[in-house]
């Protein structure tokens, strides 16, 4: 039996279509009736405190989310339980339009212009090449291996940092602590698609800004951030905009979701804010990846894409 406990999206909806997908497999939500000692699989997105209360005979816990770090802190995580996390095509491609977007803006000097546009000032000032500035990429897993792949065909000179060693087509990789210093020292535009994990967690502070390269991109370098509020120190953040450490930022995740209205960030010009949009999941693709997860582990072939906890990704 399938339990769905998924907050802040349409319970009702995934329900509908994952029973039409999966039947005569029978689904389930919190407010039906069912004994939890039947459920082998539950569905979950942001779960409540008593989300796994009961459920002793889990097969695996099935996440809506490509992160995972909330549910890993989850108090009633079981443990020994795999947890499989949502890969797919779609949500890769918006995650890597976000950022291809965002890269050719800053590149093309979008603020710089907005500037003059509002002063009513002609200043032509030529961008470069796309090869002349340098994008760093911190996390090379699926979607970082993905946006790196589209700016490498539009040219820019690609940077890669991650944990262990990546070997990608056109893409300088760097690895561990050891090398993060010249990564940044090497990086104009440093986009974060990392997991959040306690090594990653704030790692884009006012000391990683001011290792960037200086001499690269008009303006000063920016900082492209579509993984994890966790990960910026959004008080680094407005300081070094505000004295030039920073040139840009373009951030789709916050310290505090929804961004609280108080938030400085707002006010700042050259700070480009939306709304956690970068990349979704939904039924049209989550129902029949979900599926076919749980008709294959069934019929006894293994899960896809676990979750190492040790690694927290």
């Amino acid at each position: 039996m399938l339990l769905l406990h998924l907050s802040d999206v349409n319970e009702g909806r995934w329900a509908d279509r994952l029973r039409e997908t999966l039947a005569p497999y029978p689904v389930v939500r919190r407010g039906d009736a069912f004994d939890p000692a039947d459920i082998a699989y539950v569905f979950v997105w942001k779960p409540k405190p008593d989300a796994f209360e009961g459920l002793t005979n889990l097969k695996a816990i099935l996440s809506l989310g490509a992160g995972v770090d909330a549910l890993l802190r989850h108090p009633g995580l079981p443990d020994g339980v795999p947890i499989v996390r949502f890969v797919d095509e779609d949500l890769t491609q918006c995650m890597s339009d976000y950022v291809v977007a965002h890269v050719t803006m800053h590149h093309r000097l979008y603020t710089r212009f907005r500037a003059d546009q509002k002063a009513r000032r002609w200043s032509q000032l030529y961008p470069p090449a796309a090869g002349k500035t340098h994008i760093g990429i911190m996390g090379l897993g699926v979607l970082g291996e993905d946006a790196a792949r589209r700016l490498v065909a539009l040219g820019f000179t690609l940077n890669g940092w991650s944990r262990s060693a990546k070997h990608l087509e056109g893409v300088t990789s760097f690895t561990g602590r050891e090398q993060f210093d010249d990564f940044l020292a090497a990086t104009d535009i440093l986009v974060n698609l990392l997991p959040l994990t306690p090594e990653t967690a704030g790692i884009l502070n006012y000391e990683t800004f001011g290792k960037l390269r200086r001499d690269g991109l008009i303006g000063g370098p920016v900082i492209i951030n579509a993984a994890r509020g966790g990960h910026q120190k959004e008080a680094d953040i407005v300081r070094a905009l505000a004295d030039g450490t920073l040139g840009a930022a373009s951030l789709d995740v916050f310290e505090v979701e929804p961004l609280p209205a108080e938030s400085p960030l707002w006010d700042i010009e050259a700070c480009y804010i939306t709304p956690h949009i970068a990349a979704i999941s939904n039924e049209g693709r989550g129902v029949p990846y979900f599926s076919r997860v749980i008709k294959d582990h069934e019929a006894g072939k293994p899960l896809v894409n676990v979750v190492d906890r040790t690694r927290g990704y």
